[in-house]
């Protein structure tokens, strides 16, 4: 066990504590509900969509092109779309008011599964995958507590909640660097599937709710999330 990058799970668990971070965010917020808030919002879902398809775009797809075959990486894309596809239907027939929360979770585990694997072959890139989970997880922790609240759920079991999936950070990075360190293809494999399962979720779900009526600005919030993952990009690798 001495080969367990420590740093690195302190890294997974920071980032996974964004998520009660956003909700203490979404507590405090507790104004009006008017046209600049709904922009405001819409604005900060664009953000978490502009950060999501950089992660796919410059962590999670290159590794996975460099680690599987052509038509296994398409695939294994493709089929994380269509289950990311059948379980947004199944939340969709189910009615309750738990979507946001398991799409923030979809992108979180296996992104932090990649994260403890590339630990010790790439820390550059592990490093910057920990910043896009924590950029990611913040703006994810805001919207799936305000989801949580509007079904009435209490401040103290919401947050209680977040925190313990905050430890699902470190947990998946443990995961991913006991056993899949040394399997690439594998590493490959969730990486592509995961990929493919957000892409759908960015334009499935976050990016209709990035766009208000007779306000533009608001989609800037992904040309700026994705400004972030190039600077990210550049000062870590």
């Amino acid at each position: 066990m001495t080969d367990i990058p420590w740093k690195m799970l302190a890294l997974a668990w920071m980032a996974g504590l964004c998520i009660p971070l956003g909700g203490v965010i979404a507590q405090w917020e507790r104004s009006h509900e008017s046209h600049v808030k709904r922009s405001w919002l819409a604005g900060i879902t664009a953000l978490g969509g502009g950060i999501l398809l950089a992660a796919i775009s410059l962590v999670l797809v290159p590794h996975a092109m460099n680690a599987l075959p052509l038509w296994p990486l398409l695939g294994l894309f493709l089929l994380g779309a269509v289950s990311f596809m059948q379980i947004d239907r199944w939340l969709a027939r189910d009615g309750s008011a738990r979507g946001q929360l398991l799409a923030m979770l979809m992108d979180f585990i296996p992104e932090a599964i990649a994260l403890g694997a590339l630990a010790s072959a790439s820390p550059s890139a592990a490093m910057l995958l920990a910043v896009f989970i924590a950029a990611q997880n913040l703006p994810e922790g805001f919207n799936a507590y305000r989801e949580l609240d509007g079904a009435g759920l209490s401040v103290f079991t919401g947050m209680s909640a977040f925190v313990l999936l905050s430890l699902l950070g470190p947990l998946a990075a443990l995961a991913g660097h006991l056993w899949l360190a040394d399997a690439p293809m594998v590493l490959g494999a969730v990486m592509a599937f995961a990929a493919g399962g957000i892409l759908y979720l960015v334009f499935q779900d976050i990016a209709p709710q990035s766009r208000v009526a007779h306000h533009w600005s608001p989609p800037l919030g992904a040309s700026l999330g994705f400004t972030i993952g190039m600077l990210g990009d550049r000062l870590v690798g």
